[in-house]
């Protein structure tokens, strides 16, 4: 999965991004057919199964896959342990609430424990996420929020990289986060949340990769991903 750079944005002051305004993010629930009978037990009890579902799970495309919503009245923050040192990213669960629930999920999984960033372009982004480390790899479905159209993606920001023909939002495994001032790029990248410690970190992997083939000139190694609370 690669990111489009757009170069007609200019740099601007070090900020992160803080919509001004609160999205309402619309999930697609599917909805359980009842069978043939007349048992109001067992369509009450459908019914109930069916809301449940719909409070704890976000729908997918690819491999079907539930896990729980995060609460959005907590804070959630990923420690992300690399070879390098670590960084924290605090999950914007309010307007990405599936993105950041399949993320916190997959972290509690150890799925990206042990992946590489497999992409740094310096004063851009570096990339990570994919256990097969070819941009290609990826949990085996996605999910989808789409982001707010004053969404900036400038140092500090994470998002979740996806390919140019998956529709704006769309996120499996493969994330990236901002090194450069402004990366310049469209509201279309799902917003997973924002580096609250460990810049230092984050710039000295940012400066470990080929500006030409965008690969990085030194292995850097996700030991492990940890979620709290």
């Amino acid at each position: 999965m690669t990111l489009r750079r757009h170069n007609s944005l200019g740099a601007g002051k070090p900020r992160r991004a803080k919509p001004a305004v609160a999205v309402a993010v619309v999930l697609a629930v599917c909805t359980l057919v009842a069978c043939g009978g007349g048992d109001k037990t067992a369509t009450q009890t459908q019914k109930t199964t069916t809301q449940k579902a719909a409070a704890t799970s976000c729908p997918t495309t690819g491999k079907q896959v539930t896990f729980p919503l995060l609460d959005k009245s907590k804070a959630y923050t990923v420690n992300v342990l690399t070879n390098l040192g670590s960084f924290d990213i605090r999950l914007d669960v309010g307007d990405s609430p599936c993105t950041t629930s399949s993320f916190a999920a997959l972290v509690r999984k150890r799925f990206f424990d042990g992946t590489r960033f497999h992409r740094i372009v310096p004063g851009f982004v570096i990339q990570g996420g994919d256990p097969t480390a070819t941009g290609t790899g990826g949990p085996g479905y996605s999910v989808r929020d789409v982001p707010p159209r004053n969404s900036l993606y400038t140092e500090g920001v994470v998002a979740m990289a996806k390919s140019q023909s998956e529709p704006p939002g769309t996120s499996g495994s493969q994330f990236f986060v901002v090194t450069g001032v402004n990366a310049g790029l469209p509201p279309e990248y799902a917003i997973l949340g924002v580096v609250t410690k460990g810049l230092r970190v984050l710039r000295k992997i940012g400066r470990l990769g080929d500006p030409v083939n965008e690969k990085p000139t030194r292995r850097v190694v996700v030991l492990r991903m940890v979620v709290t609370p």
